[in-house]
């Protein structure tokens, strides 16, 4: 998860929090908790730079961030994002330990713009 809050806090390098005008942002928040959705816990649009207060005092400060997704990512894509969770809430998910290195992989990889 570490390589991947990294990538995620640069792909978001000079924005401001998804959830507030702050620009302290230190976290890597998710919109689907990771805890409640483990199938979304990489999953781009499901992950944004946002500040300490935010994510962890705030609880996320869910409805700021629904917010700031659609200015974003868009209707389209938020809406996608519903859908997953929807499914895999219904259907389960469980990382496997080859889906977990492939992600690692893919986000070194991302991370020095070799793909």
């Amino acid at each position: 998860g570490r390589v991947f809050r990294k990538w995620i806090r640069k792909r978001d390098e000079g924005k401001p929090c998804i959830s507030c005008p702050s620009y302290n942002v230190s976290d890597a928040g998710h919109y689907y908790s990771a805890g409640h959705y483990p199938a979304l816990e990489f999953d781009e649009d499901n992950v944004h730079s946002q500040c300490r207060h935010c994510n962890s005092f705030l609880s996320g400060n869910l409805i700021e961030y629904r917010k700031g997704l659609l200015e974003r990512i868009g209707g389209d894509r938020v809406e996608l994002l519903d859908t997953k969770a929807g499914y895999y809430k219904r259907n389960g998910y469980k990382h496997d330990r080859t889906n977990l290195i492939q992600i690692i992989e893919k986000y070194k990889i991302r991370k020095y713009g070799k793909v």
